[in-house]
């Protein structure tokens, strides 16, 4: 694809249609031209400058000369840029307007629906936990597998919701996670029992009563393909997050018996 092609590629995402753009940038190498003199410049067929050059005028794009033969002339290239910000400006708001219309729309009879997401890759999920953690309320409960599962913007995450009052425990059998909390003092850590034979699981997430986030990687190591089930505020991860309470409470009574 040439430079050329590039140009006209961009216009037509800035909303201009093919005809339109080869039009417009062929009258930006001349003074002024005519029907003709657009032809011989771009690939559009005579008979389409007319209609594509009229369009460009209603843009604001070109300026038209009524004279005989009729003359075209493209505007600077600041106003054109300002005059397609300007329409994509408007095009948003219109869009988003209907959008935010639709969403107001929904009704309290509407069928509650149990929302179970699903996200895949290590970045997009420690994203989705760094959110997840800014919404808690009362507790963080996080259970880490491997290091690479704790990158800097979870540790702060989790170290941001502790210094509000949020009860947030980090949990792991792996001796390098549990150090990475040492400068964060408000944070609980406590050791896992490990499972040696579960090689898949990857981290666990329980905020407050009722929002759970699971992964798994499917690699061969803890480094490659980790995917994970999210689901905020619903019966769903409500009913989860207290069998996973239940585990936990056997486990620090376990840990405090030894």
């Amino acid at each position: 694809m040439t430079d050329h092609d590039d140009a006209v590629a961009a216009l037509q995402r800035l909303g201009l249609s093919n005809y339109e753009a080869q039009v417009f940038i062929a009258l930006q190498r001349v003074d002024s031209g005519t029907v003709r003199d657009v032809a011989q410049l771009t690939e559009v067929p005579r008979s389409q400058v007319y209609g594509a050059a009229e369009d460009l005028a209603e843009r604001g794009l070109i300026d038209i000369q009524q004279s005989n033969p009729i003359q075209y002339r493209a505007v600077g290239i600041e106003e054109a840029r300002t005059r397609l910000r300007e329409r994509l400006e408007r095009e948003e708001e219109r869009a988003f307007e209907y959008i935010e219309t639709a969403r107001s729309e929904r009704t309290a009879e509407a069928e509650t629906q149990e929302d179970i997401w699903t996200v895949r890759g290590r970045d997009t999920i420690a994203d989705r936990v760094k959110q997840l953690v800014a919404g808690a309320d009362d507790r963080v409960v996080h259970g880490i597998r491997a290091p690479s599962m704790l990158d800097d913007g979870v540790l702060d995450a989790l170290g941001a919701a502790a210094d509000r009052g949020v009860d947030v425990t980090a949990v792991s059998a792996n001796e390098v996670v549990r150090e990475r909390f040492v400068d964060t003092a408000d944070v609980t850590v406590r050791a896992a029992p490990d499972a040696p034979e579960d090689q898949r699981s990857g981290r666990v997430l329980v905020v407050d009563a009722d929002t759970l986030l699971l992964s798994v990687h499917g690699g061969p190591d803890l480094e490659d393909h980790e995917a994970a089930i999210w689901s905020a505020e619903t019966g769903f991860a409500a009913v989860l997050v207290s069998m996973l309470d239940v585990w936990f409470d056997r486990h620090l009574q376990e840990e405090t018996e030894r």
